[in-house]
């Protein structure tokens, strides 16, 4: 399959699908948006497609919370269908709105259960710790222990990219489920200093506080994400998720000057590789 097909769903209020859909066409891919109605109503099928990609957004304006009605559907109308596609190793990208309606899917960090109406999460993403939204450009480093087979060839990788959230904090309900995240590969991403160290605490101040490993620290930590996690995978390694914005820098001239880290491109270049 020399380009693949890849399903980059829309729904009212996505944004980011034009930008998602230019880097995988970029990247070697095929991108075909399609709004969920078409979905619903059988027009279009997940599983005629070699991967499925959410872009960032304000899907149905976050009326329900961030993500939360994508979620639902995702885990009602189309569970089956996106857990045919995992099954058979094909990867799953959520990109800010996208990774937070696969968390509150219950797709990440799994394991995933199509067809309920309730999810035991663990993990979820909440708002700032600083209250504010942020947009702003950050570095970020794809872990070396990362579990997903197609993310394996960016292992240690920089990347540079805007974030642009106000609900990114990655948060866990203990500080054993963050160490079995780190230890069984799940954590994907983490936000870097823009050099090839994590970030290094110093003073916090009353309006950025540390996050709460005493880590992560604004601005290159932008929300507070415990473990200054950026992004994680589910245990099959097909589905990943991640805060920033990756789709926005594909383009030399889109890279802020003296910014350490590579394009975003190299992210969509592994998923379609994986595609094929």
């Amino acid at each position: 399959m020399a380009q693949p097909p890849i399903l980059i769903l829309h729904s009212s209020g996505t944004n980011r699908d034009g930008d998602a859909a230019q880097a995988i066409r970029l990247a070697g891919g095929v991108p075909h948006i399609v709004h969920l109605n078409h979905l619903r109503r059988g027009d279009v099928q997940i599983n005629d497609h070699a991967a499925l990609l959410i872009p960032g957004g304000f899907s149905y304006a976050d009326a329900l919370g961030a993500g939360q009605r994508l979620a639902l559907e995702l885990r009602l109308w189309f569970g089956e269908a996106v857990a045919e596609l995992v099954s058979r190793g094909k990867p799953v990208l959520g990109i800010c709105n996208g990774f937070q309606a696969l968390v509150r899917a219950g797709l990440l960090p799994g394991p995933f259960e199509p067809n309920t109406h309730v999810v035991n999460r663990q993990v979820t993403l909440t708002e700032n710790a600083n209250g504010l939204f942020e947009c702003r450009w950050v570095t970020l480093r794809v872990e070396p222990t990362v579990r997903s087979s197609w993310l394996q060839p960016l292992k240690d990788t920089l990347i540079r990219c805007p974030v642009a959230h106000g609900e990114g904090r990655f948060v866990t309900s203990s500080d054993d489920l963050t160490q079995e995240l780190q230890t069984s590969g799940l954590v994907a991403f983490r936000y870097q200093t823009p050099t090839t160290q994590p970030t290094q605490p110093t003073q916090p101040t009353s309006a950025c506080p540390q996050s709460s490993d005493a880590r992560g620290l604004y601005p290159a930590n932008p929300n507070g994400s415990v473990a200054d996690i950026a992004g994680i995978c589910d245990r099959s390694g097909a589905v990943v998720g991640l805060m920033p914005h990756p789709e926005n820098h594909v383009f030399d001239w889109q890279r802020p000057h003296g910014a350490v880290g590579g394009s975003g491109l190299a992210l969509f270049e592994a998923l379609v590789e994986a595609a094929k």
